[in-house]
């Protein structure tokens, strides 16, 4: 019996260490990828003149959805943003989705919402959309209140059903656009507009950041440790993991607060799965699927240029909420979609991209806290040398900070977001304390977001914010300044505003 348990400890503690050399392997091509993936779009931004993308005849005209429930703290600024875009023809679709506090409200007072006889289509079945209503201020933008079903798929579907763009653009509601965003966020597009289904662009914390009139004015890093490891993760993540990934063209994933995608090809397959947690992977996995299987030669495309600055979770609980609600998602994703893994008939996604997944993304939770067990007993039990033991575990730490340190390389190789030393500095401690700190509490809300799934607990649960902190310039002359909001849901919305007078110029 003893024997057992030992070849058993020895067996797992190669295994793990086989896993861990794996991982990081593929770690390392994905950086060496990103960083040759920076330095060629880097010298196609000093060719580029920016002008001359906006008017080209080929800049596609952008729906831009923004599902909103309870966003009262940000919703007013995040539009704002969207509406001062620098891009030629734009519509911006926000849909309350049922929300019980005053996001509503806030949008009628400072944009003067108005009822309008625009139809609103149900190519995709949503729950009920009670009113269409049409900014007096900026025809361009089109609030559509409905009723909820909990899911933030369904606001966003009842945004495409009302889309009247070639693309449409998903950005949360608590999210703000940087100007040029859309322009680089659609350059694919604009290159090879046939082939490109989707493209996403860089997400970045805006925590801690100095928000005017509805744009980010100075990039600081947070102040709050919890915070500042969040903006470490999200650099590594998209510059290292996305944009690696997307030189293979077996990008699964485009965050739901940022991406664009071909607004037929998501019609087709059926828009936003309303039973999905992690819409946005959802909706790209089965955009592949239905790629491959109709013989579609397609790209899924992702540029680090377009910033889109979301606000992170700031407490303890709201992180682990969040992260556990992401990995019960990707459970459910490749659950449903599991008879792509390995399959020939899906190429590159099938053979390489969803095994990956799989293994170092979905069990990871398991096989690291597994990994820790055995290791650690096999040390225990003498079976692993002291020795072996530290250098296994000072290499990981170590090659755990360097990857850290590839990301924080390329933002400063072109990006340089983060001027100050002390922002710098910060990051760069960030890199190793990360791996000791951060990386452990992280796998164990995984854990337990596999164990959600297992148990069936996927609802679109709400993060508390703490909204946009912002020197507003002053309303617009004629609408009622923010500090004055109120709920004026009883109150009659004003005369409806007829549908062939507002401009809808990018129908078709």
């Amino acid at each position: 019996m003893v024997k057992a348990l030992t070849e058993i400890l020895q067996f797992s503690a190669w295994v793990t260490c086989i896993y861990y050399t794996t991982v990081n392997a593929i770690y390392t091509v994905l950086l060496i990828q990103s960083i040759w993936a920076t330095r060629e779009h880097h010298r196609q931004l000093r060719s580029m003149r920016a002008e001359r993308n906006l008017k080209t005849p080929f800049t596609p005209p952008v729906s831009i959805l923004v599902p909103a429930r309870n966003e009262q703290s940000g919703i007013v600024e995040s539009v704002r943003s969207l509406l001062s875009v620098d891009y030629p023809e734009i519509e911006v679709i926000v849909v309350n989705d049922g929300s019980t506090d005053a996001t509503l409200a806030q949008l009628r007072d400072y944009f003067q919402l108005r009822a309008s006889d625009i139809p609103y289509v149900e190519i995709i079945p949503t729950s009920p959309v009670t009113g269409v209503l049409v900014s007096a201020t900026d025809r361009r933008l089109t609030v559509l209140d409905k009723v909820s079903c909990g899911r933030k798929a369904d606001a966003l579907n009842a945004g495409l059903n009302m889309a009247a763009s070639p693309f449409v653009c998903a950005v949360d509601g608590d999210s703000i656009l940087e100007r040029d965003a859309l322009t680089n966020i659609l350059a694919p597009a604009r290159n090879d507009p046939r082939r490109i289904i989707a493209s996403g662009g860089i997400v970045r914390a805006v925590n801690g950041c100095v928000m005017e009139d509805g744009q980010v004015k100075h990039v600081r890093m947070p102040r709050t440790l919890i915070e500042g490891l969040q903006v470490l993760e999200y650099l590594r993540s998209f510059l290292i993991g996305r944009q690696g990934w997307a030189r293979f063209n077996m990008l699964l994933i485009i965050s739901g607060a940022f991406g664009v995608f071909q607004r037929d090809a998501c019609r087709a397959v059926g828009g936003f799965r309303t039973t999905a947690i992690g819409e946005d992977m959802d909706l790209i996995v089965r955009m592949h699927r239905h790629a491959l299987e109709s013989g579609w030669r397609y790209k899924v495309a992702f540029v680090a240029d377009p910033v889109c600055w979301t606000e992170v979770p700031s407490t303890v609980r709201a992180l682990s909420l969040q992260r556990a609600r992401w990995q019960n998602g990707l459970a459910d994703v490749l659950w449903r979609n599991r008879d792509m893994t390995l399959n020939p008939a899906y190429g590159r996604v099938g053979l390489c991209a969803m095994p990956y997944q799989w293994i170092f993304e979905c069990l990871a939770p398991l096989i690291e806290v597994f990994g820790w067990v055995t290791v650690a007993a096999s040390a225990a039990c003498g079976l692993l040398s002291h020795r072996f033991f530290l250098v296994l575990l000072l290499g990981g730490y170590l090659f755990s900070g360097t990857l850290s340190m590839g990301a924080v390389l390329i933002e400063e190789m072109v990006y340089r977001r983060y001027n100050r030393w002390s922002d710098l500095s910060r990051l760069i401690g960030y890199c190793f304390l990360e791996p000791l700190l951060y990386r452990p509490i992280n796998t164990i809300w995984r854990l337990g977001g596999l164990w959600d799934y297992v148990g069936r607990r996927n609802s679109w649960q709400l993060l508390q914010r703490n909204g946009f902190s912002s020197r507003q310039s002053a309303a617009p002359e004629g609408v009622a300044a923010t500090a004055k909001r109120r709920d004026r849901s009883a109150e009659p919305p004003g005369a409806a505003i007829p549908a062939d007078q507002v401009q809808r110029s990018m129908m078709g």
